[in-house]
């Protein structure tokens, strides 16, 4: 009897220790969660303005599909740092305010540009709450612009809406694949460029007479009734401070040549050796790492590079017939290998007399020809890479030639 008192006080005493766990939880419905933090320039010296965009993550689920809950709200105000204004927050909104759930951290043009940038961001490494792999995006006008213009036709959730459209557009590398992680390591390693995903809700309603791969956000003509958000191209940062923009094909140059980042579904354009008036439509694939080959000595370096990809031949408006011609193959494959080896070495030569600095990645693969860390700090990569002699090649290599590769005779069509 009384081993069996003994068993059941233990069973007891078992569950008021694991109960007493709970004793810190807190209901979803008394939480605002911020999916996004935007960051402005402030009228106030050495403050900011900060952007709350506070979805509701109950809305549109099946348990809670007949709220009456709006799915999101937006409120600004002008803060010190990012910790401090979640109370500053809570004057109008009546939750308790989290960064459970956020995902994106957004800063205008004009504030990545200030030299006080990166000691506000670094309020990010700070707080437990957010998390290291959120994107990262700069956007053209105001953060507190840019969320009250963005409206998305088809997503009634911006979490969502988010979500889809920034992983598609680095999985087709129209934007780079930048988050807070990346963002800090290299800015403390200093030696490369950082980049960010650059977005803008300012249309430009004017003839750029560029190609699609050369536009940047807000530069592309979009007819019919749509979202006016577009995210394309890339900011570019040295040590903390916005120095630049690339557009699409800098930002897809740049993942090229940086094996750390990745891109999976890439269709684009090259000019038509055999038609002037057409381009050729194609899947760029990359399976393996480029070969870089580094010569580092006297205090300066050389690097060569090879870039091996697969390329699918999606049209042809000449109508060569390129699957059945291989004479024709052999010269396409000339003409696109020299057009695209060209692209990049004028890209390579723009970072090094413009920017000063590497957006590659490079300066972790040269860390091998190096005996100590103190030796590679001296070398100091980011000053001397300006006068390394840098050349870059393609090895192209087809792919299929879509899904009928043969296209018919056009005269013997028409006749």
């Amino acid at each position: 009897m009384k081993k069996r008192r003994c068993k059941l006080l233990s069973i007891i005493l078992l569950l008021l220790v694991l109960l007493s766990g709970c004793w810190d939880q807190k209901q979803v419905d008394k939480r605002a969660y911020v999916y996004a933090v935007g960051m402005d320039m402030a009228d106030e010296e050495n403050k900011f303005n900060i952007t709350y965009l506070i979805v509701n993550p109950e809305y549109g689920s099946q348990v809670s599909s007949n709220t009456n809950e709006s799915p999101q709200e937006l409120i600004t105000f002008e803060t010190n740092d990012l910790m401090t204004s979640k109370n500053i927050a809570n004057v109008v909104i009546a939750k308790e305010i989290t960064y459970d759930l956020l995902r994106v951290v957004i800063v205008s043009e004009k504030l990545a540009k200030d030299k006080r940038f990166i000691r506000w961001m670094y309020d990010a490494t700070k707080d437990r709450e957010i998390r290291r792999d959120s994107y990262f995006i700069v956007t053209k006008e105001n953060v507190s612009t840019f969320l009250k213009v963005n409206k998305p036709k088809l997503e009634t959730r911006l979490d969502q809406y988010f979500e889809l459209i920034l992983k598609r557009g680095i999985d087709n590398g129209m934007i780079p694949d930048m988050d807070l992680h990346r963002f800090f390591n290299i800015t403390e390693a200093d030696a490369d460029l950082a980049l960010g995903i650059y977005g803008t809700t300012q249309g430009n309603n004017e003839d750029t007479g560029k190609v699609e791969d050369q536009l940047l956000a807000g530069e592309l003509k979009i007819k019919g009734e749509t979202n006016a958000t577009q995210f394309l191209g890339s900011a570019l940062f040295k040590e903390g401070q916005m120095i630049g923009k690339l557009n699409a094909e800098e930002t897809r140059i740049t993942i090229l040549l940086n094996d750390t980042l990745e891109m999976s579904d890439v269709l684009t354009t090259y000019p038509d050796p055999f038609d002037k008036d057409f381009r050729i439509a194609a899947r760029l694939i990359k399976k393996q790492k480029n070969k870089v080959n580094m010569k580092i000595k006297n205090g300066s370096g050389e690097i060569n590079v090879t870039i091996p990809l697969i390329i699918e031949i999606l049209s042809d408006h000449s109508m060569v017939n390129y699957g059945r011609n291989a004479e024709k193959r052999k010269e396409l494959k000339k003409k696109i290998e020299d057009n695209l080896s060209a692209k990049i070495n004028d890209f390579v030569k723009k970072t090094q007399e413009e920017y000063k600095g590497e957006p590659f990645g490079w300066s972790l693969l040269s860390r091998r020809h190096f005996k100590t860390l103190s030796e590679y700090e001296k070398f100091d990569w980011m000053k001397t890479y300006p006068t390394m002699k840098v050349n870059v090649k393609v090895d192209v290599r087809f792919g299929e030639f879509g899904k009928q590769g043969e296209v018919p005779n056009l005269k013997r069509v028409r006749d």
